[in-house]
């Protein structure tokens, strides 16, 4: 991994456990005093659009810049991401509140993905196969391993998990 990448993975991953800290911080305050969270509600729409549309970004500097072929099943978790920014960003403008149920329906399938692909890359064993073409990408292959846990599919899970949680603990 060239020099670049490694820092940038690094900075990722440091992302992704603040991210992690985050989420069980939402859940936390959500069940235990909903009404703290209330001061978020502007800034939800905006923060997700921040997060989804550097998350897709930066999947295409992985893969584009960087060289690293996306697998079958980081390619079904791109589909789930993808239209995230496009949708919040219209929402955002549009002052649609009811946006949630669509990203919930991007990020449940996108964070289920994404979990498996972690399961596989922890050792795990193929429940289902990999989607991947000959001579395509492994889903099983592990390219960082961070902290001792931390995966590009978990970044990822954890990406889609902070969407459902931000925007879940600041509903009313």
């Amino acid at each position: 991994m060239s020099g670049l990448a490694s820092q940038l993975t690094d900075l990722l991953a440091l992302g992704t456990l603040i991210a992690q800290l985050l989420i069980v911080l939402l859940i936390a305050l959500r069940i235990g005093k909903p009404s703290v969270l209330g001061f978020l509600r502007p800034f939800v729409l905006p923060v997700l659009f921040i997060v989804t549309l550097a998350a897709s970004l930066l999947t295409l500097v992985y893969s584009d810049v960087f060289g690293f072929a996306p697998c079958g099943l980081c390619w079904l978790q791109r589909v789930f991401l993808y239209p995230m920014p496009i949708l919040i960003a219209i929402a955002y403008f549009a002052k649609d509140q009811g946006i949630g149920k669509y990203l919930a329906g991007l990020s449940v399938p996108g964070l289920l993905i994404a979990l498996y692909q972690h399961y596989l890359q922890m050792g795990g064993s193929d429940v289902l196969p990999c989607p991947a073409s000959p001579g395509a990408a492994d889903c099983a292959q592990r390219i960082i391993f961070e902290f001792g846990y931390i995966t590009f599919p978990l970044m990822a899970a954890t990406a889609f998990a902070f969407v459902i949680a931000l925007w879940w603990s600041t509903r009313k």
